[in-house]
């Protein structure tokens, strides 16, 4: 638990965490409570399972994953395990869906569908918080502080 929650106060870690947060969270919001546009927990569940074949447990952890995970990392709370989280999501994704579309998103509108560039940010970004930690202004940095006054105290 330790490992998890050691970070460094670096303020690069912070921005991406909470860069990564945010972007995420509303994508989470879509499936978990049917904001912007989204069909909310069973609808997306329903749909995964029609259209890819994907069980409800997965839909789930995915949604966790967009939503809470989201969350947690705009607080940098576990900020290691909701970045995995959310790469794991990514890498699905892209295998699942983007995939076929091609690298590029479709700005224009010419493309059958959304292309991965946005995923491998999104993966790379998450990839550098896992490694790193959730960096300055995180509660994991908090929490892994309050960890050592503990163990300083109890010698």
């Amino acid at each position: 638990m330790k490992r998890l929650m050691q970070t460094t106060n670096d303020l690069t870690l912070a921005i991406l965490r909470i860069g990564l947060g945010v972007v995420i969270f509303p994508h989470g919001a879509q499936k978990l409570l049917g904001w912007f546009g989204g069909s909310g927990p069973g609808g997306t569940i329903g749909f995964f399972q029609q259209t890819w074949g994907i069980p409800a447990i997965v839909t789930v952890l995915v949604i966790g994953a967009e939503s809470l995970g989201a969350l947690a990392l705009i607080a940098g709370f576990m900020s290691r395990v909701a970045a995995a989280g959310i790469a794991m999501v990514m890498l699905g994704a892209v295998t699942l869906v983007h995939w076929r579309v091609g690298f590029f998103m479709n700005w224009g509108g010419q493309l059958s569908g959304e292309g991965f560039e946005f995923h491998i940010l999104a993966i790379a970004m998450a990839l550098a918080l896992f490694i790193g930690g959730g960096g300055a202004l995180s509660v994991d940095r908090l929490l892994a502080a309050r960890g050592r006054q503990g163990v300083e105290a109890g010698r």
